[in-house]
């Protein structure tokens, strides 16, 4: 099963500000990741190329790198999720970017169910809450907050 999945945000700062959301990542200043409701992304080191990580039960290793523009984790967990997820920084003009994060990858054997069934719930909701992170730190609110709905409300209760 191929699934592609993107979540994005304008943002009303130059891309360079943006950029240095996605530099954070996993850092103590962590301003993107949605550590209060989620599990934290860890990595064992500092972001660059190789360096192993996760979130909960989701690992990966950084791919790819480059300082203020991107960042690429390819899974090596669950078992069944082929494939990647990524934040880019896009400006579009000196003082507007697009924060995309983009989820590609191919889900086999019991991702299958499990994607389509858990993992795309828990993924949507702490995507849009990352990216209410960004919007909040780059402007002090967030004009349209992410809201979960029930059935993903559910299985946060289910999970814990």
């Amino acid at each position: 099963m191929g699934v592609y999945n993107v979540h994005e945000r304008e943002l009303p700062v130059p891309a360079a500000e943006a950029g240095l959301l996605i530099d954070g990542l996993s850092g103590d200043g962590d301003r993107l990741w949605p550590r209060r409701d989620w599990p934290p992304m860890l990595l064992d080191g500092p972001l660059a190329p190789g360096v192993a990580g996760g979130h909960g039960p989701v690992h990966y290793t950084v791919a790819a790198y480059v300082p203020g523009r991107w960042v690429r984790f390819t899974f090596s967990g669950p078992k069944g999720f082929d494939g990647f997820h990524e934040y880019t920084v896009d400006p579009l003009a000196p003082d507007r970017t697009l924060l995309r994060h983009t989820l590609a990858m191919r889900a086999h054997g019991l991702a299958r169910l499990t994607w389509p069934l858990a993992y795309r719930h828990f993924h949507d909701a702490v995507l849009e809450d990352s990216l209410d992170g960004a919007e909040r730190a780059c402007t002090g609110t967030v004009a349209r907050p992410a809201r979960w709905n029930g059935y993903t409300r559910l299985l946060r209760r289910l999970s814990r």
